[in-house]
């Protein structure tokens, strides 16, 4: 593929992409190059063969990372990286105990990091209160965000796999004190990566038509009952296609955040937010 821009609808091949993200739910066109073909068949891996990431693989995620965008230029994150079979093992427990932490050969924890913007201040004799409020952590885990995706789109163009992984917010503290993170210093997510097992293939999840993402002008929200209703029957026939039976998607989503039980820890979040040097002024 070129890296011309060219109607999606050109080629078959290109109509594919589209109707795996969206099922029958596909815009009438796209334009894709390497780039976007590439994004565009972004799946989560959660089965890795056991072979390590090439040397410098690190290093490329990294610089990828913090070529993406920064809140006034703070870089208000950071990563650690962990290969060691026992460390990830240990991080694993805290992170829901799923088994393909343990066999990624990397496991990469995204932090929202202000600890560096206080040890600067400290050395200028400064303060930073403003670092206290809520826009603050926002600022980091926005940045962030925006760091470990650049870093999933370089990973898949090498040829290599991922998944984040939000359940290292069921445990911040433990987290916290196994990667021996100073204060001031929250573990957003993890990301295990590795080489994706062809024996356990991972398939392209669709995903909301864009009738209720795309909003023109002013936000609407006519179409969100019908997009979701479509959506259903979408995804419904994906997971039949994986062999699986799953609750609609209108049910998970409702039931993903009906109480404090389901939030599996992250309730306590605020606590621990607060334990961590972010006081949320």
């Amino acid at each position: 593929m070129s890296n011309t821009a060219v109607p999606l609808r050109s080629g078959p091949d290109l109509r594919d992409l589209l109707a795996d993200r969206y099922g029958d739910q596909a815009p009438a066109a796209a334009i894709v190059n390497d780039v976007t073909a590439l994004i565009l068949s972004h799946r989560s891996v959660r089965a890795f063969r056991p072979d390590a990431v090439p040397a410098g693989t690190i290093e490329t995620l990294v610089a990828a990372a913090q070529s993406a965008s920064s809140s006034s230029n703070l870089q208000a994150w950071s990563v650690v990286a962990v290969e060691d079979p026992a460390h990830k093992a240990r991080l694993a427990g805290y992170a829901g105990n799923q088994d393909f932490i343990r066999q990624a050969p990397l496991f990469l924890v995204w932090l929202a990091d202000f600890a560096r913007l206080r040890l600067l201040a400290d050395g200028q004799g400064a303060t930073v209160d403003g670092a206290e409020y809520t826009e603050a952590l926002i600022l980091g885990i926005v940045d962030t965000a925006l760091a470990a995706q650049n870093a999933v789109v370089a990973l898949e163009s090498l040829g290599l796999g991922a998944v984040y992984v939000g359940a290292v917010r069921n445990h911040p503290d433990e987290i916290a004190a196994a990667l021996k993170l100073p204060g001031h210093i929250f573990p957003v997510f993890g990301l295990a990566v590795g080489w994706p097992d062809p024996d356990r293939p991972a398939s392209v999840k669709p995903r909301l038509p864009q009738a209720a993402v795309l909003h023109r002008e002013t936000y609407d929200a006519a179409p969100q009952a019908e997009a979701a209703a479509a959506y259903d029957e979408t995804l419904d026939r994906f997971w039949r296609g994986q062999g699986l039976d799953h609750p609609r998607w209108t049910r998970q989503v409702v039931n993903r955040l009906r109480s404090r039980e389901s939030l599996h820890g992250r309730d306590r979040i605020r606590d621990a937010l607060n334990r961590l040097g972010f006081p949320l002024g």
